[in-house]
């Protein structure tokens, strides 16, 4: 994690990380101003916080009350030496919890992560540079060059391709550092890495070992900067949405017809019978929310058809409504990312049909797992800590390269489905039990969904949407039949990467599907996203109508000048909310594609409390209170913002009361809810106070640190692209 740190008055330091501010200062007798806890007096702090969230996961996880646990740190210094200091931890533990709790308690402590970094001992390295910012070194495992792992799928040695990926990094001004490394049982790895400017860029990668995590990791960066995909839903700003291109120098952009027809030039009749089988789509479904260019029309980028060579173009707008994040992958070299994208396709297409007809898969024969001692490693791994493991073939008979390693929680009774893909079976086997433990603990396997034999909840759009996202989707009880659908296969389809793409690409073809494929080689690798249309999609093709990721255009502009609206403005936004039937749940994040700062009220909003603020700020006090009591009852806002409601409808029942005087209740409301709190409510009701908490900004997204760190990220790609074009 990058910590920058500014200097303020006197002695006092501002550290700045992720969206969090931290303020030091040193005591008066230090010649400082004693206004916040020293840097020294933090980490000490930290070891006694990190011990209590520890405590709080194990309790939360077992249902034990933690109101009447007490927790305390003393610091003894050695007189001789103040650098040696045992960190004493104290737990004071109510009569009610067993002893075997108790001891359960104190062993979540022992794995609190600044103490063990602290007993590890840190390395500090202390140097110059240049810039900080400019300085974009990554700050990651190295690994020696001069060594060449080769593994199978990679053309060139781990070493080799780690340090020419972390090169084309810097030279884009990415600093990327891992976040976290997890190893629970032998050869499956798993890390988390992130752009250290902008937190919102992260990925995650998996591997049997350190540097093939690694590898997996930035090369899923690496796709998904080449594909925009950190980008998908948000708002790039006015400076790009006017520029000379907005996504990719070869971009294109059609006017709708005059009735908001689609316009020609843009997708072909194969795939305009797939997205638009009833006529009903408009070229305004077709806007991309990035630029939200209106005047400019639908920019779309260009594809080539894989059966004849023919440049089709796809609105950007359909591609990420649609298809998320799959069929985009990087390689040392163009057929490796195809051999990568394909499997990936094959993967999420072949586990949606196997979950939702709930197809019973064959096991994988011991004999055939005895190939591969480090995956039955991992296996037994797994099992030693109390979780059986189920190993299927998902080849549906050898047709495809896809295998499945299952997991189930005795404790819990739910099932992890974990699936993997690739021409070698022994990487697409290596990959199902990596994904399954891709930033997972064993704690975090408590959290995975009970089978059902309920067929309509395994096979609604939703549940491939949750499987697509982390593998948490439901899975069927009909899965575990020993009756199987198919004979088990031991498959094989390994050759050079050219050839095993080759071969993926001929099953598609056999299979009767058009194949789209656009090649990402400006940011310095060789990058690929392949459109297989009605079969990589992972929402339904209905979304473009009724649930596209452009109705931010409708709310965007209006919801940020806010501020600035006058009652019939705001009276037309928040109508146009209600006939829109928009889940009152849906944050405002998602909504209009604005990364606002989580901590903030702005990054807590929903629909329901915008429309809640907006009716008080109109004077309907009825319809506020309707929603305020909405509010109170299914919400999962800070208790601030909770305390905060609480009053507001204390009020408005007052206010609305005939018989009842706000004078009356005024000192104890205040007490109730501290003066400032009652203060601002009370006008906020009464409207000389509109939208307390939100922070005023505009369409240009002033003060919005965080989005805009975004669109300083986008940047980097949009200057390289632009230089590459020359």
């Amino acid at each position: 994690m990058e910590i920058k740190v500014n200097f303020l008055e006197n002695l006092r330091l501002e550290a700045k990380f992720d969206d969090f501010t931290v303020v030091t200062d040193q005591p008066i007798r230090y010649k400082g101003d004693g206004s916040a806890p020293s840097p020294f007096d933090y980490f000490l702090a930290s070891s006694a916080l990190c011990a209590g969230y520890f405590v709080r996961v194990y309790c939360n996880a077992r249902d034990i009350p933690t109101e009447n646990i007490r927790l305390s740190q003393n610091n003894i210094v050695d007189p001789e030496d103040r650098y040696n200091q045992i960190f004493q931890i104290q737990v004071e533990l109510p009569d009610s919890i067993s002893e075997k709790d108790r001891q359960g308690i104190l062993r979540s402590i022992d794995r609190c992560t600044v103490k063990k970094v602290v007993q590890t001992g840190p390395e500090f390295k202390v140097d110059f540079v240049e810039s900080l910012d400019e300085d974009a070194n990554a700050m990651l495992t190295e690994f020696p060059e001069d060594e060449s792992t080769y593994i199978l799928g990679k053309d060139l040695p781990l070493e080799k391709t780690i340090a020419n990926m972390t090169q084309m990094l810097a030279d884009l001004g990415m600093k990327i550092e891992v976040s976290s490394w997890r190893n629970i049982v032998p050869n499956v790895w798993s890390l988390h890495i992130r752009d250290a400017a902008s937190p919102m860029c992260f990925t995650n990668g998996k591997g049997a070992t350190k540097e093939s995590a690694l590898c997996s990791a930035l090369g899923e960066f690496i796709e998904r900067l080449n594909c925009n995909f950190f980008y998908n839903d948000q708002y790039f700003g006015e400076e790009i949405a006017n520029a000379e291109f907005v996504h990719y120098p070869n971009e294109k952009w059609f006017k709708p017809g005059a009735d908001d027809e689609l316009p020609d030039g843009i997708l072909d009749d194969y795939t305009r019978e797939i997205y638009d089988p009833a006529g009903e789509l408009r070229g305004s479904n077709l806007i991309d929310t990035n630029s939200g260019n209106v005047e400019r029309g639908i920019c779309s980028i260009p594809y080539v058809r894989k059966s004849d060579g023919e440049t089709v173009y796809f609105p950007s707008n359909l591609i990420e409504n649609l298809f998320l994040s799959n069929g985009m992958s990087a390689g040392n070299n163009p057929h490796e990312a195809h051999v990568q994208c394909l499997s990936e396709i094959f993967e999420r297409a072949v586990k949606r049909q196997i979950i939702e007809q709930e197809i019973v898969l064959p096991d994988v024969p011991d004999q055939v797992l005895a190939k591969y001692p480090g995956i039955v490693a991992g296996i037994q791994g797994l099992e030693e800590q109390g979780f059986p493991v189920v190993v299927k073939d998902a080849s549906l008979g050898g047709q495809f390269p896809v295998m499945c390693v299952t997991l189930m929680n005795p404790k819990t009774g739910g099932v992890f489905a974990s699936f993997g893909a690739h021409p070698s079976f022994e990487v697409a086997l290596e990959r199902s039990l990596t994904e399954l433990l891709q930033g997972r603990s064993f704690e975090g396997l408590n959290d995975v969904p009970k089978p059902t034999f309920n067929s309509m909840a395994v096979s609604e759009p939703e549940n491939f949407v949750e499987h697509f996202i982390d593998s948490t989707g439901v899975i069927s009880w009909r899965f575990f039949s020993a009756k199987k659908d198919y004979e088990f296969v031991e498959w094989d389809f390994t050759g050079t990467n050219e050839e095993e793409s080759q071969y993926l690409f001929l099953i598609l073809e056999q299979m009767g599907k058009e194949v789209y494929v656009a090649e990402f080689d400006q940011l310095g690798a060789s990058a690929c996203r392949i459109l297989v249309p009605d079969y990589s999609e992972v929402y339904p093709v209905e979304d473009l109508i009724w649930d596209n990721t452009n109705k931010a255009l409708d709310y965007r502009e209006d919801i940020l000048n806010i501020h600035k609206l006058d009652e019939a403005q705001l009276t037309a936004l928040v109508e146009r909310l209600e006939e829109s039937q928009q889940d009152n749940y849906i944050d405002i994040i998602t909504l209009i594609g604005i990364e606002f700062d989580e901590n903030t009220v702005w990054g807590q909003l929903t629909i329901l409390e915008l429309k809640i603020l907006i009716y008080l700020a109109i004077g309907e006090l009825e319809t506020a209170q309707e929603l305020v009591e909405e509010f109170l009852q299914y919400n999962d806002n800070t208790v601030e913002r909770n305390l905060f409601y609480q009053a507001v409808h204390a009020v408005l029942e007052i206010t609305l009361e005939e018989d009842l005087e706000l004078d009356d209740y005024h000192h104890n409301l205040s007490r109730m809810f501290g003066a400032d709190v009652f203060e601002t409510v009370v006008a906020t009701v009464y409207g000389d106070v509109r939208f307390p908490g939100l922070t005023p900004t505009s369409m240009k997204l002033e003060g919005l640190d965080r989005h805009l760190r975004l669109i300083d990220s986008y940047k980097k790609l949009h200057q390289a692209r632009a230089a590459a074009n020359k």
